[in-house]
């Protein structure tokens, strides 16, 4: 290995390392206490080098919300191809969707800016609308199933996305790690209906 390639190898482990603290921290203190020297302390090197990585702690959180981003579609595929008819995959997206959240609540706060200012600068994500597309076209495919008009296709799919990720921000912000039974009740309630609406 050369000198350049082993100086690019350390660099990259780095910038892993200082990811790597700043998703560790946040387990523990939170997002909103995160800090440059904070990460800096935690990987053993001075703030300069995590400097040197990311322009500051947005760009970090950035980098972050972007795996988060990734894992979740990645989740969501995986759901979608278990079935075959667009009313299971609905389900099933929807189910995935709450189980990410509350399996990764620190990403999931981070992806959507609960109790902190968004990531980002107000940058998209390129995987932000992974989970809205998938309801849009379940929910086309079911219209257009039953004959309704095609046209409410992305107004009704929006309502649906609006109410999952609103139970799940109330129960967020209100300290509850582990959805109650009443509440996965609620949310299969509210996707049955949806359903029988379109």
């Amino acid at each position: 290995m050369g000198l350049h390639e082993r100086r690019q190898r350390e660099k990259e482990n780095i910038r892993t390392s200082i990811l790597d603290a700043a998703f560790s921290l946040a387990k523990t203190e939170g997002w909103a206490s995160l800090s440059m020297r904070k990460i800096a302390d935690a990987i053993e090197y001075s703030a300069p080098v995590v400097y040197d990585h990311f322009e500051n702690k947005e760009a970090i959180l950035y980098e972050i919300s972007l795996n988060g981003f990734h894992c979740l579609h990645i989740e969501l595929l995986k759901a979608q191809r278990e079935h075959d008819n667009p009313e299971d995959q609905l389900k099933a997206i929807v189910d995935a969707y709450w189980k990410f959240a509350f399996k990764n609540k620190e990403y999931y706060q981070l992806m959507f800016g609960l109790g902190m200012q968004c990531s980002g600068k107000g940058m998209m994500k390129e995987e932000f609308s992974s989970f809205q597309d998938m309801l849009y076209d379940c929910t086309y495919e079911i219209i257009m199933k039953k004959g309704s008009n095609p046209d409410n296709a992305c107004h009704s799919s929006h309502a649906l996305f609006s109410a999952v990720h609103g139970l799940i921000s109330i129960m967020m912000m209100r300290n509850d790690d582990i959805p109650s039974t009443m509440n996965k009740t609620t949310l299969d309630e509210t996707v049955s209906a949806f359903i029988k609406s379109l």
